[in-house]
Parts: C-alpha cells; structure tokens; sequence
C-alpha cells in the first residue's frame, strides 16, 4: 500500500454544505476503492495564483490516503467528471514526505487544542471576573 495526498480546488459558487457534499463524494470513491483516509483538511477560500474559469478564488481541500495505486486513476476520474472541481493534484509520498505530513499532522493536532484550551481559560476568566465586577459597583453605591 501506498500513502497519498491529493488536493482539489472547488469552485468559489458553492455553498458550505455543497463544499461538505463534494469532500465527502471523493472520500466515498477512496473508501469504496479500498483507500483508508488518513488525514483530512480544509483549507478554506483562497485566492488562486491565476484565474481558472474566470474565477480568481477556490475552495482548497486536502486528503492524505493510503491504497493501492489503481486507486488515484479511479479518484481522477471523479474528479475529472465533477464540474465543481476546477484543478487537483494527486502526489504519492515517500517515505520522507511521508514522516513530514505526520509531523505536520501532529503539530497542527497541538496547536488547535492549545487554541482551545486558551478560549477555555479565557471564558473561564470572563466568568469568574463577571461576578466581582457586578458586586463591586453595588459596593460603591451604598458608600454614597
């Protein structure tokens, strides 16, 4: 088995759940095929190097997959019938690229759970100065 990324670009028209429906159209052709879907990430709407269609942005997505290499000529396909796609990119990883994108993985793991940990303690700091912040001015009008 061979390990893979691909990344596509859909159009910039679609809606969100539309963007969710051709992600997981491609993820069923890898999974249907015998691929297991390793990684998956979306990189949102970005402004593409040249104008593809008359459009200049796209909707980015990547998918890190492990199959058998009959696999990316049937995922091509799809792709190539979706008219919602306007490029992709299948590359096989070496074994270098291969450890990267798990480092890359990793790290990306970490710093979205530290974000998350910070908002934690940032409504948590919220909540508990909310109190003292009511009482303070209560205080103060019963000095006056």
């Amino acid at each position: 088995m061979n390990h893979y990324e691909t990344v596509f670009i859909l159009t910039p028209v679609l809606s969100a759940e539309q963007i969710k429906e051709a992600v997981e159209k491609f993820m069923k052709v890898l999974t249907d095929n015998g691929g297991n879907i390793v990684n998956k990430e979306s990189w949102g709407l970005r402004r593409l190097a040249y104008p593809i269609d008359n459009k200049n942005t796209g909707y980015y997505s990547l998918v890190e997959f492990d199959g058998e290499p009959t696999i990316v000529d049937k995922l091509e396909v799809a792709f190539r019938r979706d008219e919602r796609v306007l490029r992709f990119l299948t590359t096989r990883l070496d074994k270098y690229a291969y450890e990267y994108a798990a480092k890359r993985r990793t790290l990306r793991r970490e710093k979205i759970e530290a974000a998350k940990a910070e908002q934690e303690n940032a409504a948590a700091a919220e909540e508990a100065a909310a109190p003292a912040a009511e009482q303070a001015p209560a205080e103060n009008e019963t000095k006056e």
